[in-house]
C-alpha cells in the first residue's frame, strides 16, 4: 500500500434523508479547515426509502436516491475535490435488504416468483437442497388465523396478480393465480409464515439474526461482479479514493474477496469491519490496509483504567448480582442462548448438513441430532474469536486449528458424553474428512455462524448483563480490563506500524456501544471507586421511593442507569429512556426484542422517569459529574491527541472532535450542528472549542510532517524521570514528532502532581497547541501547565 493511497486523516458522516450529498458538499470548506483529507461516507447505494443508515442494500446498480442519487453524488465529490477533499464509501457485500413493499428488491422478488429458476438465484444463500420454498416470516400472528381474518387478498388490478398483506407485497407464481387461496400459498416459491418461526425455520442466511437482511454470495464471481460493479466504477473514475468493508466475516471467503477487490479497483485504500480479540491478529495475507480499529480504540481506553480502582468496581458489581458470576461464564451463558434461541435456524442447518455429510462418510455416522445440536451449540460458544479462517481444499492456518482445537477441548471437558460429537465437528470444520460439496459446505457455514454467536452473544447480551464498568463494554473490548495500561498500548502501536501503518484507528463509531467522550469520563470512576460507590448509594436510596416495587427494578439495572446517566450527563430525559428500553431487551431477561415484556418496561420507564424529575436523585449525579469533569478534560484531550498521531490513519466520526457524549445507536447517529462546530474552529471558549482546537492542530502536523507519520516512519516509546512517570505515555514519531499525555489524571492529582517528573528532548521544539518552545530536560508540571498534552515538532 503506498502512502499516496493512503488518507491522511478521514472524517465519518452517516447519510440520510436529512443528510445527503448535497449536504455533504456545504461541509467541505469546514472539513478542509479541520484538516481531514477524506469524507468517508456511510453506505451511498440504494437502500430502503427513508432509511436512517443505508445497510439494508436493495439495488446495487444505483446511487440512493433519498441521498440524491447519481446526480447529487457527482455535485459532492466536484465540491469535495474543490476543497482537496477526497471520499471514502462503506461498503456492504454481505447482505441486501427484504424491504416492504417486497418489490423494491427486484433481485429478491424474481427469486419468491421464480424459486430456483431465477436467474438470482445464485445471488442469496437459500438452501434449495430440500426443494423447500423460501420462508418469508412477515406474518404478525399464524397463518390460520391470519386467512381467517382475510388479511391476505389477491390484488387483481394490474398486469400481474399480487399477494397483499398489509403493506407486504408478494409476486405469485405464474399458472397458479387462480388456485383457491390456501392452494395458491402451498403453490408459491415461498412460505408465508408468523414472525416467531424465522429464528427456528428460515432457510436462507441472514445477517446476524435479522430476517430482514438476507445474505448473498459474493464468493460467486458473477455475483461479486455485478454487486460491485457501480461502486469499482467510481472508484475508476476518480469519484472514490477508498473502500470500508461492512463485516467481512459474514463471507465465505474474506480472504478472496479482498483478493478479487484489490485487482477490481487497481489497489484502492481498503479497510475492514474486523473485530479482533484480545490477542488476535488480522490475517496477514488479507489484501487490505488493516482494521476500522476497535482495537485501537481499545488500546487507547486502556490508558485511562486503574486496574485497582477497577477491581474494587467489580467487587461493587457483584454484589448487585442475584448469584455473583465471572464475565467468562455470562460470556458463554449467552453465547449458548443465542445460539439455541436467535440462531436456531442457523444450528439447524449446520446438524442436517452433518447429517447428510454422514449419508456419504461412514466415519460421521452414528451421531444423533440432538448429540449433535448440544454438541454444536458447545463448540460455538466457546469460539474465543469471531472466526477462524479454513478454506475448503486448503491447509488450515495454524491460528485456525489452534483456535478450533482449543475451543473443542473446552466444549468436550464441559460435556464429556459429547466429546465424539464435538471431535467430529472440529475435524470437519478443519476439513480433515476430506471434501465434497457438502463437506465444504458445512467447513464455509461453520465459520459463517460463531461471528454472530460471538457478537449477538458477548457484544449484545453479555455486555447488557455484566458491566462493573461499561466503558469497557465495547465492540472488541474486555469488561475485565486486561491488557491494558501502557505497556499493551506501546506493543499494539509497534505492531500497527509494522504491519497495518495505514490502518484506520477510531475512538467512536456508528457502532459504539458510547462515544469516546462518554467512556472518558467514566473511566474516571476506576480512578474514585469510592466516590462511586457513595454517589451510586445515595443515587440508590434516593430513586428507592420511585420504584414500582422493591425488585424492579433490580439493583443491577439501577448501578446500569447510574452509570450511563453519569456519562451522559446531563442529558434529556428521553434519550436515555430510549437507551434503557435497548439495554433491558439486549440483556434479554425480563424483556427480550422477540418477547417484550411490556408491564415490565413500563414500570421500569416509570421508575426511570420519576427519578429524572427528582431533584434528590439527581443531586448525587450531578455532584459526580462535578469532580470528574477535570480529570475527564484530561482524559477527552489525551485520547483524542494519541489516537490522531499513533500508528495508522486517524477516523473523527461526526460530531466528535468536539465534546460528545452520545449513547449506543441511534443516540450516537444525532444530526450534528456543524454551525456550532464551525464557530469552535474559529476560537472561542469551553470544552468543544479546545477539543476542535486539538483535532485541528494535530491533523495540520499529520499533513505538514508526513514523513514522520507514514509507512516507513519509525515509532519510538518515551519514558519519563521521576516520581510521577507513570502519568505520561509519550511516544516519538519519525525524528520530529513527539506526542506527551496524561493517564490516570486522578490519581495524579492525589499524589500532589507531576513534582520533579522529567522528560528529555534532545534540541529544541515548539510545542504546537501553545506556540511555547522546550529542549533539554523538560518538567512535565511546566509543559503540562495549561493542557494536560504536548504536540512537539522540532525546530531547524
Amino acid at each position: 500500500m503506498s502512502d499516496r493511497r493512503a488518507p491522511v486523516a478521514t472524517y465519518r458522516l452517516q447519510l440520510r434523508p436529512e443528510v445527503g450529498f448535497d449536504d455533504v458538499a456545504t461541509l467541505a470548506p469546514y472539513l478542509a479547515r479541520l484538516g481531514v483529507s477524506h469524507v468517508y461516507l456511510s453506505p451511498v447505494l440504494q437502500a430502503v426509502p427513508g432509511s436512517t443508515h443505508g445497510y439494508d442494500v436493495v439495488d446495487h446498480s444505483a446511487l440512493d436516491a433519498d441521498l440524491g442519487g447519481a446526480e447529487g453524488f457527482d455535485r459532492m465529490t466536484r465540491a469535495l475535490r474543490e476543497h482537496g477533499l477526497g471520499v471514502v464509501v462503506d461498503v456492504v457485500p454481505n447482505h441486501m435488504a427484504l424491504p416492504v413493499p417486497e418489490t423494491l428488491n427486484q433481485a429478491m422478488w424474481s427469486v419468491l416468483e421464480r424459486g430456483p429458476d431465477s436467474p438470482y438465484a445464485r445471488w442469496f444463500d437459500v438452501d434449495w437442497s430440500a426443494a423447500q420454498p423460501v420462508l418469508v416470516p412477515v406474518l404478525g400472528r399464524r397463518i390460520g388465523e391470519v386467512l381467517d381474518a382475510g388479511e391476505l387478498v389477491i390484488d387483481r388490478s394490474g398486469a400481474r396478480p399480487l399477494l397483499r398483506y398489509h403493506d407486504h407485497v408478494l409476486p405469485v407464481r405464474p399458472g397458479t393465480e387462480d388456485l383457491p387461496l390456501p392452494d395458491l400459498l402451498d403453490a408459491q416459491h415461498y412460505r408465508l409464515a408468523y414472525w416467531r418461526v424465522g429464528d427456528d425455520e428460515l432457510n436462507y442466511r441472514r445477517f446476524f439474526d435479522i430476517d430482514t437482511l438476507a445474505a448473498i454470495r459474493v464468493e460467486d464471481a458473477q455475483v461479486f461482479a455485478e454487486s460491485h460493479a457501480l461502486l469499482v466504477a467510481l472508484v475508476a473514475e476518480g469519484k472514490v479514493d477508498g473502500l470500508r468493508i461492512d463485516h467481512p466475516d459474514g463471507l465465505a471467503d474474506p480472504r478472496t474477496y479482498l483478493r478479487r477487490l484489490h485487482l477490481a479497483t487497481d489497489g484502492a485504500w481498503v479497510v475492514v469491519e474486523k473485530v479482533l480479540e484480545e490477542d488476535e491478529q488480522l490475517p496477514l495475507d488479507w489484501r487490505c490496509a488493516g482494521t476500522t480499529g476497535y482495537d485501537a480504540l481499545r488500546a487507547v481506553d486502556g490508558l485511562f483504567i486503574d486496574t485497582a480502582g477497577l477491581a474494587r468496581l467489580t467487587h461493587l458489581h457483584a454484589e448487585l448480582l442475584p448469584v455473583p458470576e465471572p464475565f467468562d461464564e455470562v460470556a458463554l451463558s449467552a453465547k449458548r442462548e443465542v445460539a439455541r434461541r436467535l440462531l436456531g435456524a442457523e444450528v439447524e442447518r449446520l446438524v442436517a448438513v452433518v447429517e447428510s455429510v454422514g449419508d456419504e462418510d461412514v466415519q460421521l455416522r452414528d451421531h444423533s441430532p440432538r448429540a449433535l445440536t448440544d454438541a454444536l451449540v458447545e463448540l460455538l460458544a466457546r469460539m474465543p474469536v469471531y472466526r477462524a479462517y479454513v478454506c475448503p481444499g486448503e491447509d488450515p492456518p495454524a491460528e485456525s486449528v489452534a483456535v478450533l482445537t482449543a475451543a473443542a477441548a473446552a466444549a468436550a471437558a464441559y460435556a464429556p458424553d459429547l466429546a465424539d460429537e464435538v471431535g467430529a465437528l472440529r475435524d470437519l470444520a478443519l476439513g480433515r474428512f476430506g471434501r465434497s460439496a457438502r463437506k465444504d459446505e458445512f467447513v464455509v457455514r461453520f465459520q459463517q455462524t460463531t461471528g454472530p454467536v460471538m457478537a449477538k452473544g458477548v457484544e449484545d447480551t453479555a455486555f447488557y448483563r455484566w458491566y462493573p464498568l461499561v466503558s469497557l463494554c465495547e465492540v472488541g473490548g474486555d469488561p475485565t480490563g486486561s491488557h491494558v495500561g501502557v505497556d499493551a498500548f506501546h506493543a499494539w502501536a509497534r505492531r500497527q506500524q509494522e504491519r497495518w501503518p495505514h490502518g484506520m484507528t477510531t475512538l467512536s463509531t456508528h457502532d459504539t456501544k458510547r462515544s469516546e467522550d462518554l467512556r472518558l469520563r467514566l473511566a474516571v470512576l476506576s480512578e474514585l471507586p469510592g466516590e462511586a460507590r457513595r454517589a451510586f448509594d445515595a443515587f440508590r436510596w434516593a430513586a428507592e421511593r420511585h420504584a414500582a416495587t422493591p425488585d424492579v427494578p433490580s439493583p443491577q439495572v439501577a448501578y446500569l442507569v447510574w452509570q450511563n446517566l453519569v456519562g451522559a450527563w446531563p442529558v434529556r430525559p428521553e434519550r436515555m429512556a430510549d437507551f434503557v428500553t435497548k439495554a433491558l431487551r439486549e440483556a434479554k431477561r425480563e424483556t427480550s426484542w422477540q418477547s417484550v415484556d411490556t408491564a415490565y418496561e413500563a414500570a421500569v420507564q416509570g421508575w426511570l422517569a420519576a427519578a429524572l424529575d427528582d431533584p434528590v436523585v439527581l443531586a448525587p449525579v450531578a455532584a459526580l459529574v462535578a469532580v470528574l469533569e477535570p480529570f475527564a478534560r484530561s482524559n477527552t484531550l489525551s485520547a483524542k491527541l494519541v489516537q490522531l498521531l499513533m500508528p495508522g490513519v486517524p477516523d473523527v466520526y461526526q460530531g466528535c472532535e468536539a465534546i460528545d457524549r452520545s449513547l449506543v445507536d441511534p443516540d450516537n447517529r444525532r444530526l450534528v450542528d456543524f454551525g456550532a462546530h464551525a464557530a469552535w474552529l474559529d476560537g472561542g471558549e469551553g470544552p468543544d472549542a479546545e477539543k476542535v482546537h486539538l483535532v485541528a492542530t494535530a491533523l495540520r502536523v499529520r499533513r505538514e510532517r508526513a514523513e514522520c507519520i507514514g509507512a516507513d516512519a519509525t515509532y519510538t516509546r518515551l519514558s519519563a524521570r521521576g516520581p510521577a512517570a507513570e502519568h505520561m505515555v509519550a511516544f516519538g514519531r519519525g525524528a520530529d514528532v513527539v506526542v506527551v499525555a496524561t493517564r490516570l489524571p486522578a490519581r495524579l492529582a492525589r499524589r500532589g502532581g507531576w513534582d520533579d517528573t522529567l522528560l528529555q528532548l534532545r534540541g529544541a521544539w515548539r510545542e504546537e497547541l501553545s506556540g511555547s518552545t522546550w529542549g533539554g530536560d523538560v518538567r512535565l508540571a511546566d509543559l503540562l501547565t495549561g493542557l494536560p498534552v504536548a504536540l512537539l515538532t522540532r525546530l531547524p
